[in-house]
């Protein structure tokens, strides 16, 4: 029996059912970066989580909408309603225009998720581009009493709301406890209560990134921009809200409380937050100086780096762990994870190789079919375990065995007959490429490659090995490559 997608739930906490509201459609949110700073570890995983998320309901038939937001406005340091906006003060640091800032790292964000095969979003909505969405729920929440305005900044107020609502359902944290723990800072005079949080603020006289509104100029807060467009592309509610987990409170907490005021429901059915990066044992994270960027990673150029990783190989390190746990960061786990993504390429290169005969004798052996078959129900049944890549992995290296087996001899296709040998096969290539989205790298450039072939043409010319040198040059020039043989040595040009 076939099994079905149960998700983990964060609301709930347990493992549901998948169900979507509208079948066959599916709506989607998961919550961007803020574009202020080159991507890093933390991204990618969030990026590489729900895009196999994507792909895999795309594979079970369903028609998904896809969202992802651009945070370019708003976002606070520290999280907080009170200092700079982040991207503010980038802009400040390399004497720019906010939105010359906001371009130039969305463009590397979205070549960084390219690079590791992340499909592109459905919609890809700025914070920016929709203030009118904002200011719009911003006076609805006022007018049902459970925002107010100070000095021209508009806050929500979480004691107030949860006399009607329940301010914690999500993150399982409870008001008292929050108040207890909630320092005054010095800025926060202005709120009536600690907890409430800005849904709009003033612009100072300095601040660029402003906007007019009925409570005079300014911008959103942060937690706004998801309730907004999350409404505004998905409806009201939707099925999946996605995000790391370091989001779950405040942001998705306040997302909740916003959204609960204006349209009368929690904003999602399902709730799913990917877990953290450790290096040490602590997070991973640019707030705290300890993060390492993609283009780093890529170039190995990091001091805690020994050589340069490719996108596939983070892209394999990430998958090879359940999103829900946290992935610890090492040097020896990017190793494992390099010489695991080169055995599946390898497998895959060979499986394409692989032809069924039909005009060989059949000799089928009916205990290596069924434990083929069991394989291949057990990478559907890892992926509907909540999206469990890593022990679909594990299913696929079992696969893997029977690949090889076949490649050298080992194991007869015969052996298994036309229809396992077939699922086998689309199994394999399916759940690599399509759903894990693993792509085989180049790992000789051309320029390498023509090197080498200089080389041999040199060295065939000293040695007078004619019929190689001939070889060589009309091998070249079938790719419109043409040998030139100068007094200073051997060079190339293009063929004209």
């Amino acid at each position: 029996m076939k099994s079905q997608l149960k998700v983990y739930n964060t609301l709930t906490r347990q493992k549901e059912v998948f169900k979507p509201l509208h079948p066959p459609r599916v709506g989607m949110y998961v919550c961007g970066p803020t574009v202020y700073g080159k991507a890093h570890l933390g991204h990618a995983r969030s990026a590489i989580t729900f895009d196999v998320v994507f792909r895999y309901l795309k594979y079970l038939g369903y028609q998904v909408r896809y969202v992802r937001n651009i945070t370019d406005v708003g976002h606070l340091e520290r999280d907080a309603d009170e200092g700079e906006d982040k991207i503010a003060k980038q802009a400040r640091l390399e004497q720019l225009e906010p939105m010359e800032v906001v371009r130039y790292y969305t463009d590397s964000y979205r070549k960084d998720m390219a690079r590791l095969n992340v499909l592109q979003p459905s919609i890809e909505p700025s914070a920016s581009g929709h203030i009118i969405e904002q200011i719009g729920m911003i006076e609805q929440i006022m007018r049902a009493g459970l925002a107010y305005e100070v000095n021209g900044s508009v806050y929500f107020d979480v004691e107030k709301y949860n006399k009607q609502g329940h301010y914690g359902k999500l993150s399982g944290r409870m008001i008292a406890d929050l108040l207890t723990g909630t320092r005054a800072l010095a800025k926060q005079q202005e709120k009536r209560g600690p907890l409430d949080f800005a849904l709009w603020k003033k612009a100072t006289p300095t601040h660029i990134m402003r906007w007019p509104s009925p409570w005079g100029e300014g911008f959103p807060g942060w937690h706004l921009e998801c309730s907004a467009i999350g409404a505004k592309y998905l409806g009201q509610p939707f099925d999946i809200h996605g995000g790391g987990i370091d989001l779950l409170f405040p942001h998705h907490e306040c997302e909740i409380a916003q959204s609960q005021v204006v349209y009368h429901t929690v904003p999602a059915k399902y709730w799913l937050h990917n877990n953290l990066i450790t290096i040490d044992g602590q997070k991973m994270g640019k707030s705290l100086g300890n993060f390492i960027t993609l283009e780093q990673l890529f170039q190995g150029t990091h001091n805690l780096l020994d050589q340069a990783y490719s996108p596939m190989v983070l892209r394999f390190f990430m998958l090879q762990a359940h999103y829900r746990g946290t992935l610890a960061f090492s040097i020896e786990a990017l190793e494992a994870a390099k010489r695991g993504y080169l055995k599946l390429i390898n497998g895959l290169r060979a499986l394409k190789k692989l032809v069924y005969t039909e005009d060989t004798p059949t000799n089928v052996d009916e205990k290596v079919v069924e434990q083929l078959h069991r394989n291949c129900d057990a990478c559907h049944d890892a992926m509907n375990d909540d999206f469990n890549t890593a022990k679909t992995i594990a299913q696929l290296f079992d696969l893997l065995k029977r690949i090889n087996d076949l490649k050298h001899g080992n194991l007869e296709a015969t052996t298994l007959g036309k229809e396992a040998f077939e699922r086998l096969k689309n199994t394999y290539k399916i759940f690599v490429e399509e759903i894990l989205g693993i792509k085989e790298e180049p790992r000789l450039s051309p320029e390498a490659l023509l090197h080498t072939l200089l080389k041999l043409y040199r060295e065939a010319k000293e040695q007078k090995q004619y019929d190689r040198v001939d070889a060589i040059r009309a091998a070249l020039k079938g790719q419109g490559i043409i040998l030139q043989d100068m007094k200073t040595g051997v060079d190339w040009t293009y063929e004209v």
